[in-house]
């Protein structure tokens, strides 16, 4: 392929005119050539005149080319006239691409577990499930997976009156949430077994919750988990939380929180990273442990173990008539609603002479939550009290 620019009336580039009247042009004149030219500019009939712009002309590619079998060898009628420069041809001459086959690539279905059995929340965007006494529903946020985990077990021991709870929130990874979930229960019932005083329960789940956070960090992973849990034995409720898991009683129709958030923005938990040598401080709004983890106490989380313990608080209550429900869940909830207002919302599906439906209740709460801009793993759980 060859090309001639021509560039008339230039004071420092004028060709002299014996170069437009030599016989034998530069390129040879040929009907087959396809002239482009700027449309925006005044053309000339007459390609030697020195008023005419600068033009650009391509010789038609060899038969059989990509090129030319590209372009279109129908021509338009006389007085249809020329379309945008492009002589007598058609539009259609443009190159066309032709569009590259459709690649079927199939859907992920497993997920990557690094040693940990996975649950159906870690593969899953929603999970429920309802059992004796309680109702409870995950759904995952704006992560690849879910972090989220929770624990049910009732009958503990053959006695209908006894069963164990938990939820459990993942950050870094869903690691330590379902070590939590599998391991804790089992931890805290082989301390608990032979205690009946509420001062050495209290130590038994201490001991259980420190048990488990040990046996984590020697799997030499990373992450940690929020962990609340709730143990009903002996007409007891014994509730711990490590972490930003909260426990919120219904206690006819009133909120009561049983449980504290550990936070580094709470005055106790900084000062008491502080005099171990860690610092506390603001980092977009938000309190952070050496401006890295937003919560002050958890399972796990082997990077900043000095400051972070897994020690739980422990409130112990005797279950009374006017103790209705008791609400688990991880912050992706109370982030967004206030403890009120989730024991307003659930209360009707839990008490009442109506049909009773907590798992309507908790998807209810999750989807307010979400409706608010809450992009967190959310998980709630509804505990009947009146079963127990």
């Amino acid at each position: 392929m060859s090309c001639s620019l021509a560039l008339s009336n230039s004071p420092a580039l004028s060709p002299p005119m014996s170069l437009f009247r030599n016989n034998t042009p530069i390129i040879s004149p040929s009907p087959e050539a396809l002239n482009l030219s700027l449309t925006h500019l005044k053309t000339s009939s007459s390609p030697s005149s020195p008023c005419s712009p600068f033009r650009l002309r391509l010789q038609k590619p060899p038969s059989g080319s990509l090129l030319s079998s590209s372009v279109s060898t129908s021509a338009s009628s006389s007085d249809s006239g020329s379309t945008a420069g492009l002589g007598p041809r058609s539009a259609s001459a443009i190159l066309k691409r032709k569009r590259p086959t459709r690649l079927d690539i199939p859907m992920a279905t497993t997920a990557l577990h690094f040693g940990v059995p996975a649950t159906p929340c870690e593969v899953m965007r929603e999970v429920e499930r309802e059992g004796c006494g309680y109702s409870v529903y995950c759904k995952r946020g704006r992560r690849e997976v879910m972090e989220d985990r929770f624990s049910a077990s009732v009958k503990l021991q053959g006695d209908c009156i006894q069963a164990f709870f938990g939820v459990f929130d993942g950050h870094g990874g869903a690691k330590a949430a379902e070590f939590a979930a599998l391991k804790l229960e089992k931890n805290i019932l082989d301390e608990v077994v032979g205690r009946k005083d509420e001062t050495m329960v209290e130590e038994a789940v201490k001991a259980g919750y420190l048990k488990t956070d040990a046996e984590f960090l020697k799997e030499d992973v990373t992450g940690g988990a929020c962990c609340v849990t709730a143990l009903i034995q002996n007409g007891s409720l014994v509730v711990s939380n490590a972490g930003d898991c909260r426990a919120v009683l219904s206690r006819d129709g009133a909120a009561e929180a049983l449980t504290s958030d550990h936070r580094p923005s709470r005055e106790d938990e900084r000062n008491r990273i502080e005099t171990l040598g860690g610092y506390v401080d603001l980092c977009r709004g938000v309190w952070r442990i050496q401006s890295c983890l937003a919560v002050s106490r958890g399972i796990g989380d082997h990077h900043l173990k000095q400051w972070v313990t897994a020690e739980p608080e422990t409130k112990i209550v005797t279950i009374k008539p006017e103790y209705e429900f008791l609400i688990l869940a991880s912050d992706g909830l109370w982030d967004k609603i206030s403890n009120q207002e989730a024991v307003d919302i659930a209360r009707p599906s839990c008490v009442g002479i109506n049909k009773q439906n907590p798992l309507s209740a908790c998807k209810k709460l999750v989807d307010l939550s979400v409706s608010r801009g809450s992009s967190d793993d959310i998980s709630v759980m509804l505990i009947q009290l009146g079963q127990y």
